[in-house]
């Protein structure tokens, strides 16, 4: 699936390996049967990241099922969004806090990198997150019928946005997870990401194609915009752009029809 020559099949996956690969990196699951996780391995399964947004998805709207059965809609959202950080082990959450420490201290380029690589959650970091964490459990809340819809697009779209970011700009730092995965990911891989990603969209109707509209164009501002300050993209603003897309989609996809 990639452009580049990809790691030895394990035999326990054969071809199937990506598939694994791409879930043993995005998620807590256990995937046995794989060889020692590498730079070059994850960028392999790129390509089905979006794919492992709809398994996170199907998970989602199982607990969420369960939750609401029991306890209504409003105990429903927070279930869901705390399963959404315990399958995803919070991998993106942390992007989101590092990007919004580094590019809102308006530090020089330079320092914003160093800021982006410090463990520690700032002011701004953890604004953004709270935030994210609020939008999602306040839309998610609504008595909404699509909401199980919602929650199947918005992770795969939010990874098929990572995936075009990572073709679409360049990596900001000689070194890191992100220029690895720009220069082993090409256009086979993003064709193939987007064909699922609207196939997807149109399943789900008119405004599941608007939601994929909206979240390219976000993507493509705020992509230029970071790059403008931070010379390019890191792993951390992928994870950023994932979380903020995810957003964009379930508001896109849970309007409220008032009378």
């Amino acid at each position: 699936m990639s452009d580049s020559t990809l790691p030895p099949t394990p035999n326990r996956w054969g071809p199937l390996w990506p598939v694994g690969e791409a879930i043993r990196f995005l998620t807590a699951i256990p995937v046995p049967g794989l060889p020692p996780m590498s730079e070059r391995s994850i960028a392999g399964a790129i390509p089905c990241f979006p794919l492992v947004g709809l398994l996170i998805g199907g998970v989602l709207v199982a607990t969420g099922s369960a939750a609401g059965a029991l306890w209504g809609d409003g105990v429903r959202a927070v279930a869901i969004v705390i399963a959404w950080a315990a399958v995803t082990a919070g991998l993106h959450l942390d992007g989101l806090a590092d990007t919004f420490d580094a590019v809102l201290s308006w530090r020089s380029r330079e320092r914003k990198l160093e800021i982006m690589r410090d463990s520690r959650i700032g002011t701004m970091g953890a604004l953004a997150l709270i935030t994210v964490i609020a939008l999602k459990i306040a839309l998610l809340a609504q008595p909404h019928p699509d909401w199980w819809l919602a929650l199947l697009l918005a992770p795969m779209v939010g990874r098929w946005a990572d995936l075009w970011s990572i073709v679409r700009f360049p990596a900001a730092q000689a070194g890191g997870l992100g220029r690895s995965f720009r220069e082993h990911v090409g256009m086979r891989a993003i064709i193939f990401a987007t064909s699922c990603a609207v196939v997807a969209a149109a399943l789900v109707g008119p405004l599941g194609l608007c939601a994929l509209v909206a979240a390219w164009l976000f993507t493509e501002w705020l992509g230029r915009r970071w790059v403008g300050e931070l010379g390019g993209l890191t792993g951390d603003t992928y994870g950023a752009l994932c979380e903020l897309t995810e957003v964009i989609v379930l508001a896109v996809l849970l309007v409220s029809v008032r009378s």
